[in-house]
């Protein structure tokens, strides 16, 4: 254990001073008298609110319902504070019991006062068109005409207020509650390797190591971890599919997957173009390319350990944080210096949390808060390239955040499949910017080879994850599924997806269960292709473009959720609903793999 301790000490210090998130932008701690404050001006301010508006929209002026908007959007950020800071404080420890009990009691606290303002969106989606329409000549309510529209998407799913506020008070102890049990569960796993027990984050990043006895080993011990623990995984899963059946019936969604186009502003047929092209290529791009791979390594088939390992001359380098700032960063100047200027934001002030620590979520993401406050970047930083990748990804998030922030709290999201575009775009620059500076022909092999291996897990693999989920929603409706069932259905879409170069085993059957999205956002992930291959258009345009594209593509990320991808990608001109279209980004990951086949 001591060498072990040691080796992870050593490991840590080649990384350099990792920085930790401050999270008094918001609150100076969970006992915060701000806080406390903040808790009871909400209550008392939603039930002022309630009192004013309830019942009396429709007699309102387009002025005096402009007014209630912004009152609202004011409540609104106020809760979205309080929640962020309690999601944040949570994300960096869920082992703590007491970060636990303050967690949920946010939740709970905020729900009660959010239910008080519940009728406010339900009864402007009772106002007539018409109605609605002469009182947006305001220009009070005018400004809100984006998120009205979006807002009245989801009329012909609107159930009667009564239950609409059940189902809202019943999910801090019904979805919420499963999904902080996964969480607490993941976080709270050990995965015993080489004399350590280690967390998800670690154990995940020796599957990159070069030495394939430890990958092998560290593939084992997740395999065996989450296997001893799949039946709880089993149970969440199933449990919440069928939540969500239940309430998908009652709000008449046709499908899983409905709700989540819906919220994504994107079309259903757009949807089943880009999973359709990206299933048509499975062959020309991950199966031809793991069987390069597979010869790079003297072997005919790989084994699913091997699926991300560096290749066979590259040297394993560790990048110090230093150092992955500052190619990020010049990455960003040399498109475009405010966003360098946005992004240095997050490094020196205390707004990223980099460390690998127990109890701490495993993966990245970005948290936008509010607008008055700023975003937030979680990441799990141990030096491999990857890590530079996921870094420059998400900032990407979190320049995206800032600059959409001018749209207020009501705005300033966007769906997720938009919401991938300044993330991924923010990789392929810093890629872009990598590989410049490699001239040897075995160092652009490697950093071609590993961008592939990215952009494959982030389209092929993602749509694979997408039909993993649609086919366990499908059948679930059918009863439950057991856990060996599950793990069929996992190998049946690796298996398709990554080809037949591919060998796995019966410990890769439980990998499904540490995938969060599954459990926090079902029907998330082929949001990931679609901004992968939206990108990939994009930056092709930028590559031939004019002066003016870096404007334009700032002008994209501040319109927040205001405009639709048709008109966001109109400047540019992109179409996502061209069936071309996919296949013009997938064609750049077969480019790439072109090039390695060229290399040898």
């Amino acid at each position: 254990m001591a060498v072990a301790a040691a080796t992870k000490a050593r490991r840590t210090a080649r990384l350099g001073k990792l920085p930790e998130w401050d999270l008094n932008d918001l609150y100076d701690g969970i006992e915060s008298k701000k806080l406390a404050s903040d808790l009871e001006g909400a209550m008392a301010a939603a039930k002022v609110f309630q009192r004013k508006y309830q019942g009396k929209l429709a007699e309102l002026s387009g002025a005096e319902l402009g007014a209630a908007v912004a009152e609202y959007e004011r409540l609104e950020e106020m809760l979205g504070r309080i929640g962020s800071f309690a999601q944040l404080v949570y994300a960096r420890d869920m082992s703590d019991a007491a970060v636990g009990r303050f967690y949920q009691t946010m939740q709970e606290r905020t729900t009660q006062v959010s239910s008080e303002t519940l009728f406010f969106t339900l009864e402007l989606n009772r106002l007539e068109d018409g109605a609605l329409e002469e009182k947006l000549a305001a220009p009070a309510l005018a400004r809100y005409r984006p998120w009205l529209r979006d807002l009245r998407m989801f009329r012909p799913h609107q159930l009667a207020d009564d239950m609409e506020k059940l189902l809202h008070e019943k999910y801090v102890a019904g979805r919420a509650a499963w999904t902080r049990l996964y969480d607490e569960t993941l976080a709270g796993l050990r995965f015993p390797h080489e004399g350590e027990r280690l967390t998800m984050a670690e154990i995940l990043n020796r599957l990159t190591s070069k030495d394939r006895t430890i990958r092998r080993k560290a593939a084992k011990s997740i395999g065996r971890v989450l296997a001893d623990n799949v039946k709880l995984f089993a149970l969440i899963t199933n449990t919440l599919a069928k939540d969500k059946e239940i309430e998908d019936g009652w709000r008449r969604y046709p499908k899983p997957i409905s709700s989540r186009n819906l919220a994504n502003r994107v079309e259903n047929d757009v949807v089943d173009a880009l999973v359709g092209a990206v299933k048509g290529s499975y062959e020309r791009l991950s199966h031809r390319y793991y069987r390069i791979k597979a010869g790079w390594f003297g072997q005919t088939r790989l084994d699913y350990w091997d699926r991300n390992a560096p290749l066979p001359e590259d040297s394993d380098r560790i990048i110090p944080w230093d150092q992955a700032e500052q190619l990020v960063l010049d990455a960003y100047h040399r498109f475009s210096p405010e966003l360098a200027d946005i992004g240095r934001r997050f490094f020196k002030r205390g707004w990223i949390d980099a460390p690998v620590k127990a109890g701490k979520a495993s993966g990245a993401f970005a948290h936008p808060t509010v607008p008055s406050a700023h975003p937030y970047l979680l990441l799990n930083y141990q030096g491999r390239t990857r890590d530079v990748m996921t870094l420059a990804h998400e900032l990407g998030h979190g320049v995206h955040q800032v600059l959409a922030a001018g749209q207020g709290q009501l705005m300033a999201d966007t769906p997720l499949t938009l919401a991938e575009t300044a993330s991924v775009f923010g990789e392929m620059l810093t890629f872009r910017a990598m590989l410049d500076k490699e001239t040897g022909t075995e160092r652009r092999r490697i950093m071609l080879a590993t961008k592939v291996e990215d952009m494959l897990n982030t389209v092929v693999r993602q749509i694979a994850l997408h039909e993993f989920e649609r086919r366990v929603h499908d059948e679930r409706r059918q009863g439950e599924l057991v856990p060996d069932r599950l793990g069929q259905i996992w190998l049946e879409c690796q298996s398709d997806s990554l080809g037949p170069v591919l060998r796995f085993d019966p410990d890769y059957r439980s990998f499904w269960a540490y995938i969060p999205h599954f459990i926090h956002s079902p029907f998330y992930v082929y949001a990931y292709a679609f901004g992968d291959c939206l990108v990939n258009s994009l930056y092709a345009v930028y590559q031939d473009a004019e002066k003016g594209f870096a404007r334009k593509y700032l002008d994209m990320l501040r319109a927040g959720g205001t405009l639709r991808h048709k008109e966001l990608l109109a400047p540019f001109g992109l179409d996502a609903t061209d069936p071309a279209f996919w296949n013009k980004g997938l064609n750049v990951i077969a480019g790439f793999v072109d090039e390695l086949e060229k290399l040898g």
